[in-house]
């Protein structure tokens, strides 16, 4: 039996997946500073894109976010300490600012979850919110805040047009064709150079020098299957038992999510539930979350 929201395993494991989800196909303006091709513009002569793999995957997170919205299933398989728990979700997405709202379920609980302007909301089985009442919510902007800038980084849709401008072509593997939901696609294997992306130092020390994606585009060159493979440290979690006051060391995780998207253009609806009827527990979620060094 899964714990409530309030122990955190099921509450992790959705976050984990829309942010995870969200930053990889959201691609919004980064602000003039910024180097880098404008929305809109050509990737092509790009430094490092002279492969056409490169060039439509470089391109990829722009065309699928051109499209609005789409509907969405996820998965997400976390392991850690030889133990693993598989969430799957399914709902709508805002492929531009993230804004969803999905049905999660994890070991036989199902959860309602909703994510407005970065603020998740979660509604779990009854009787298991704290508070008293049904609906929690954690402010999204502000867990990144607390998690360093490189928090920050992963998880600001706003920002993944970077991710594709830390890809070039040795990074980018073509691996043949194949068919999503009667949808012909061309599969690329991605290894991104954690170093070249905004914060890179500090992701470094969070997820290691690369990270491995696979994506799947179609014939116009959507994204309509994305798979990530993260490992992250853990945080240190307090021992038990009477009198005890250290905690035991950080634990690597694996957190793999497959999301595959389809209906482009679909209506959504995303409305935050009445504040009478949620608690926050945004600083439950930042001690939970602690910040990693």
């Amino acid at each position: 039996m899964a714990r409530s929201v309030s122990g955190g395993r099921i509450g992790a494991l959705s976050v984990a997946g829309i942010l995870a989800g969200t930053v990889l196909v959201g691609c919004g303006d980064e602000g003039g500073d910024t180097a880098g091709p404008a929305k809109g513009s050509p990737t092509p002569g790009s430094a490092g894109a002279r492969e056409p793999g490169t060039q439509a995957v470089r391109s990829a997170y722009e065309k699928t976010a051109e499209e609005d919205t789409a509907r969405v299933t996820l998965k997400v398989r976390t392991s850690a300490e030889g133990t693993s728990v598989t969430a799957n979700g399914k709902g709508t997405v805002d492929l531009d600012d993230g804004d969803s709202v999905m049905t999660v379920t994890a070991e036989g609980q199902r959860i309602e979850q909703r994510v407005i302007d970065q603020v998740l909301y979660q509604k779990p089985p009854a009787g298991q919110a704290p508070g008293g009442k049904p609906w929690i919510k954690i402010d999204l902007k502000k867990v990144a805040a607390q998690q360093g800038a490189g928090g920050q980084s992963m998880n600001d849709p706003a920002r993944s047009a970077a991710l594709a401008r830390a890809i070039d072509d040795r990074d980018v593997t073509n691996k043949g064709s194949a068919e999503i939901g009667g949808v012909a696609t061309t599969r690329y294997h991605v290894t991104v150079d954690v170093a070249k992306l905004p914060d890179g130092a500090q992701l470094s020390k969070q997820l290691g020098p690369a990270l491995p994606m696979d994506i799947w585009l179609d014939d116009e060159g959507r994204i309509r299957r994305q798979q990530v493979d993260m490992t992250v440290q853990a945080p240190a979690t307090p021992k038990s038992g009477a009198g005890a006051k250290t905690a035991t060391g950080p634990q690597r995780m694996t957190v793999r999510t497959v999301l595959e998207f389809s209906d482009f253009g679909t209506e959504l609806e995303a409305d935050a539930p009445p504040a009478r009827q949620v608690t926050d527990m945004t600083d439950e979620a930042v001690e939970q979350g602690g910040t990693r060094a």
